[in-house]
């Protein structure tokens, strides 16, 4: 009688075949991120207020518990969080345009000057601002219909932003008064084990957006408060219009206070000379200093844990896809994804350890 042969053995190794499922699994998550970002894209109209509205509840979330610990109707908390969101967003947005409205023309005009010293010293023979003004005036004259196409599409933008404004802020308040069924609702599309999972998940992302928007906004006041008040000392003009420039764009990290910080040198360059932009220089510094070694690892370490290439990656993809208002919302978005990511990463070692505990199947191989 012949022998049994036993199993087939397969054609290809192990490893080879590891390596097949993971570039497979790589794919299709590359595939679903990839029709996600393109029906956001795509229907951005109505994605970009569902998003507002997500950062607006994660900001003012812990304000609207509190009032519902203090047995306050579910409605009424919620309401009076968005008008708390309303007051806030709008009192912060009147500084900083008040601000930025008092002192434009100062930073402006700085920022010519430093402008025409730096003409004046690298400028090229027979080249002039003249030349560039005069060149420009014929550029404008030949695309004036292009300018004035281009006032009407602006009213028209103002119009979608109000509405984007007004969506987002419905959305915020049933965001806060529905907020606690979203785990009914999970549980609901998959019972059991699956349920309980995926709100794992959703709690996970949004504590991280959570923790990224407070922290933010305290470290945007901080750093906003300490360089105007240094700039304040030094006496450059325009000082309090810098630091509500450095506040707004503390929400885009690393990217804004680079840019917010090299306005405050030039300006002070431009009006008080070289040795004050040199302090100029160093109290960027040190209030980026304790941004990176005190504010950020006491206030966000324990919420939102990202590596600066991250960071910057994000922000850069953000902005090829939805410039400024992608720009903003890059950094929250992927703090989102990396929460679910450490959930399902905690998930699977929990598995292992489990799996690896119990005890082994009938005939699976044993060391010897």
């Amino acid at each position: 009688m012949p022998s049994d042969p036993g199993p087939p053995q397969p054609l290809l190794p192990r490893t080879v075949r590891r390596t097949a499922a993971w570039c497979a699994v790589v794919l299709l998550v590359a595939a679903v991120a990839g029709l996600v970002v393109w029906l956001c894209v795509t229907l951005r109209a109505a994605v970009t207020p569902v998003l507002l509205a997500l950062l607006g509840t994660a900001l003012l979330g812990p304000l609207n518990r509190r009032l519902i610990h203090l047995r306050m109707k579910r409605s009424l908390a919620a309401a009076l969080t968005c008008t708390v969101l309303v007051a806030v967003v709008g009192g912060a947005g009147f500084i900083v345009v008040n601000a930025l409205l008092d002192t434009g023309d100062q930073i402006l005009d700085s920022l010519e000057h430093v402008a025409r010293q730096l003409e004046d010293s690298f400028r090229p023979a027979g080249s002039s601002l003249e030349d560039i003004a005069s060149n420009a005036k014929d550029l404008f004259s030949k695309f004036g219909g292009a300018a004035a196409s281009g006032l009407i599409s602006g009213i028209g933008l103002v119009g979608q932003l109000i509405a984007v404004a007004v969506l987002a802020l419905l959305l915020t308040f049933f965001f806060l008064r529905d907020g606690h069924r979203l785990p009914g609702l999970l549980h609901s599309i998959a019972p059991g084990a699956t349920g309980r999972r995926l709100e794992a998940m959703a709690r996970q992302s949004f504590e991280a957006v959570e923790g990224f928007m407070r922290g933010t906004t305290l470290i945007a006041l901080i750093d906003a408060v300490l360089i105007a008040a240094g700039l304040l000392i030094l006496r450059v003009p325009g000082a309090v219009g810098l630091g509500a420039l450095v506040f707004v764009g503390a929400y885009i990290p690393y990217l804004g206070a680079f840019i917010s910080g090299a306005l405050s040198v030039l300006v002070a360059l431009a009006e008080r000379g070289f040795a004050i932009a040199l302090w100029a220089v160093g109290i960027v510094l040190a209030v980026q200093l304790l941004e990176g070694h005190v504010l950020q690892p006491v206030i966000q370490s324990r919420t939102v844990r990202m590596h600066p290439a991250t960071v910057l990656v994000a922000i850069t993809a953000g902005a090829s896809l939805a410039g400024i208002l992608g720009m903003l919302l890059a950094v929250p978005l992927t703090a989102a994804v990396l929460g679910i990511v450490r959930e399902l990463h905690h998930h699977g070692m929990a598995m292992a350890g489990t799996t690896g505990s119990g005890p082994a199947e009938p005939g699976s191989d044993t060391p010897s």
